[in-house]
């Protein structure tokens, strides 16, 4: 038997019979390479293969077919979108010796095959069976509507019953499974025997179907009558004087909705309602949709509002009292309530959040709903991937209620609550939905008037909700999402800020909870604690570390009948010890520099180790870098290569050499262009040899021409730098304008070198040494 090689198409989800042909469209290069190799080498022709498990993405050898389809290409076409469109028609079954190219993901697929003749079958025979699936197929699409007739022109002439099973096949309302079992089928009386049967059993379904309508078309009618004598019965108890439960509970019903301050379209479409649910038979299955429906419409706030407090300082005075500085939010919070008391009318502001975990995000939200006297609700929506969770579902699936937002606006029991929707960067998407597009409706002040929920069905006026977002990464939250928001960034404390929180909040809160109000702490304590036992942006660990001291006190108190009073100073007795040593960076090495990275927790110092030895010029990345961070390393090493002269570097080196840069930590991932003048200077004193100080630390993007791009989280930044107890950075001129944010308490601690362009900041390094 000769063997043949073909390059292999996959399909899932798609079988293909020989004497069929299939349409198919690739938009990726592989794909199209399989096209150009079958026409440039195998004369258009390949094998067609399906997976044995289509949910499995990557090829296994188990998984693979040991039957495909030997198949011609028989049309092409490039589209306009640079797409390609090909027609291919199954030719015989072919058995797969071998598969090449399995594992190379980059590599067209091909295989080794070997041609599958049809089995000899007495003519006689193979007559009959033909004429017996055509008759049997033909009675079949008289009976049955699902099929159509067009596929017995197709078969009228044929005489060959391996083309008749292969033609027929497709055609049936079969699962693929059951296709996948005609292709591996080689014994065609077998084939034409599964053939009949699958004609059989198709037509013993639509027999059953036409059965099950007929019976539920009496019962349709015989429910029409019931409807008309319990109209009967109900005229006769009205004359008589005799009024049901149900028509006591249909009247309760009308007052409320009467009662509702709810637009007349509302309070129509639920006397429309009321009537269905009046008229309907008790053991209807859908008396309890409609009554559900009702309840949730009575009960939602329409037209009711709390009063928002008027007095400006009372509300800046429980702002003040709840949250220490984030003096933006006040600020904003306290403008608008301002300007509503003039207009009289201003639709609410919708805030975002955005800050590192722990800085009083979801806190601050409750705080000015408190402050500004208006309920408060909360969804959150991290790792929400179906959209009917905010928009609901209809009526006429199974146990549909309303979507989150409408059933908040009933938790909620006013028109104007503070709304806060957490975690907004950490919702996904699937083949349920968008939830994050859903959103936009929600969100978007010109529209969120006319908020419709897939279960209510009307519209539900929310212009007047003051929502607040959370986020903890603004890059997370899709651009036409973040558009409709007014984004307020809330940076990491400072430790003297969270002196102050720890000392006016946390420590009240946390005695008065643990029920001793004699326990104290001096702030050299508390200042101890933050330095060296929790290492983050806001005080969520700072406060569990508190709480872990007071526990080991009260403890202690009742074991040895201790006093209740008590100065708590030496921190090492209750907390072991230190975690985070700072430690003075007295030691320098070649090739090491101090980056800075902004990470969801704050500002961090970045290491970038570089080494070199002989080589030919590679360079090797490692330390979990993202693809910015790689483009950075590049750069950096093209800028070097292009200015060695400039910076006294032999230019033939780079032939003979490799380089090594690595980010410690390699199992956390690193991302961002701002660690490209830290890989330019880690590259340049590992090429001179030279050491650059431990205390000096950078940041800044850099283009090939050595200019150097502004950079965000400059604050947080600083504050990692001085917990790493850096004394110098070296900033972008266009960041300048930002030390003003800066507070002066952190400035005092650092020095700013303010640099344009790499060569400024490498004079300042290097130059005295080249001198």
């Amino acid at each position: 038997m000769i063997k043949t090689n073909l390059p292999v198409i996959l399909l899932r989800g798609l079988i293909l019979l020989p004497n069929n042909e299939i349409r198919l469209e690739f938009d990726n290069d592989l794909s199209k390479n399989i096209i150009d190799v079958s026409e440039l080498f195998h004369d258009s022709m390949l094998l067609v293969v399906n997976s044995i498990n289509p949910l499995e993405e990557s090829l296994r050898e188990e998984d693979m077919p040991s039957i495909g389809v030997v198949s011609k290409i028989v049309h092409k076409i490039d589209l306009p979108n640079g797409n390609t469109r090909v027609i291919i028609r199954g030719i015989n079954r072919a058995k797969i010796n071998e598969f090449l190219n399995l594992n190379r993901a980059s590599e067209v697929l091909e295989s080794i095959v070997t041609n599958i003749s049809d089995e000899n079958i007495d003519s006689k025979q193979e007559k009959i069976m033909v004429q017996k699936i055509y008759r049997e197929l033909e009675n079949y699409v008289r009976r049955v509507p699902y099929i159509s007739n067009s596929i017995l022109s197709l078969i009228v002439n044929i005489n060959s019953l391996s083309k008749l099973t292969d033609i027929v096949a497709p055609s049936l309302p079969i699962d693929n499974n059951r296709l996948v079992e005609y292709l591996n089928e080689l014994n065609l009386v077998k084939r034409g025997e599964m053939l009949l049967a699958d004609i059989y059993h198709e037509q013993e379904i639509f027999d059953i179907e036409k059965n099950i309508d007929l019976k539920v078309k009496k019962d349709i009618d015989q429910s029409q009558k019931e409807y008309f004598i319990r109209e009967k019965i109900k005229l006769m108890k009205e004359e008589i004087g005799d009024n049901s439960f149900k028509e006591n509970e249909v009247e309760e019903l009308i007052k409320k909705i009467n009662n509702l301050k709810a637009p007349k379209k509302i309070k129509d479409r639920l006397h429309k309602e009321l009537k269905r649910y009046e008229g309907m038979n008790s053991s209807s299955p859908e008396i309890n949709i409609i009554r559900n429906y009702i309840d949730w419409m009575i009960e939602l706030p329409w037209g009711i509002y709390t009063k928002d407090c008027d007095d400006l300082k009372l509300v800046k005075e429980k702002l003040d009292e709840s949250h220490f500085g984030l003096e933006k939010v006040k600020s904003r919070i306290i403008e608008f309530l301002a300007v509503k008391i003039v207009s009289k009318d201003l639709n609410s502001p919708i805030i975002c959040l955005v800050g590192p975990p722990g800085v009083g995000k979801t806190s601050l939200a409750k705080s000015i709903a408190n402050s500004i006297n208006r309920n408060f609700v909360k969804m959150s929506v991290g790792g929400m991937h179906d959209e009917s969770e905010i928009r609901g579902h209809r009526r006429t699936y199974l146990g549909a209620m309303p979507g989150r937002i409408i059933t908040s606006m009933k938790k909620a029991k006013s028109n104007n609550p503070v709304f806060l929707i957490d975690e907004i960067d950490k919702m996904t998407q699937d083949f349920r939905g968008d939830p994050t597009s859903a959103l936009l409706e929600v969100l978007d002040p010109e529209q969120n008037k006319y908020f419709s929920d897939n279960y209510i069905e009307e519209e539900y006026d929310l212009s007047n909700v003051m929502f607040i977002v959370t986020a903890n990464n603004i890059e997370n939250i899709p651009v036409p999402l973040r558009d409709r928001l007014e984004i307020i960034e809330l940076n990491s404390y400072t430790e003297f800020e969270k002196l102050d929180i720890a000392k006016k909040h946390l420590i009240p809160k946390i005695v008065k909870s643990h029920g001793n109000k004699k326990i104290e702490f001096t702030d050299e304590t508390i200042l101890d604690i933050i330095r060296y036992y929790t290492k983050e942006a806001g005080v969520r660990d700072l406060e569990r570390k508190i709480e872990e001291v007071i526990r080991k006190i009260i403890t202690n108190i009742l074991i040895n009948k201790d006093s209740e009073e008590m100065m708590v100073d030496d921190i090492k007795e209750y907390l072991g010890n230190k975690k985070y040593n700072e430690t003075a960076n007295t030691k320098n090495e070649v090739g090491v520099v101090n980056g800075l990275a902004y990470t969801i927790y704050g500002g961090e110092r970045l290491k970038i180790e570089v080494n070199y030895y002989e080589g030919t010029g590679n360079l090797t990345l490692t330390g979990s870098l993202g693809d910015v961070m790689k483009e950075s390393a590049n750069i950096a090493l093209s800028y070097v290569k292009s200015n060695a002269k400039y910076f006294k570097i032999d230019p033939k080196i780079f032939g003979k050499i490799d380089i090594h840069v690595h980010v410690p930590e390699g199992a956390v991932p690193k991302d961002g262009p701002s660690a490209g003048i830290t890989i330019t200077t880690a590259i340049i004193s590992a090429l001179k040899n030279e050491q650059v100080s431990n205390n000096i630390a950078m940041t800044g993007e850099m283009t090939l021409r050595g200019n150097i791009l502004p950079i965000g989280g400059l604050k947080e930044k600083s504050i990692g730098a001085i917990k790493n107890n850096i004394s110098t950075i070296f900033i972008p001129k266009d960041n300048f304008n930002n030390l003003e944010d800066i507070e002066d308490e952190i400035k005092n601690k650092l020095k700013y070198v303010i640099v344009d362009n790499y060569k400024d900041l490498y004079n300042q390094i290097f130059k005295n040494k080249d001198k």
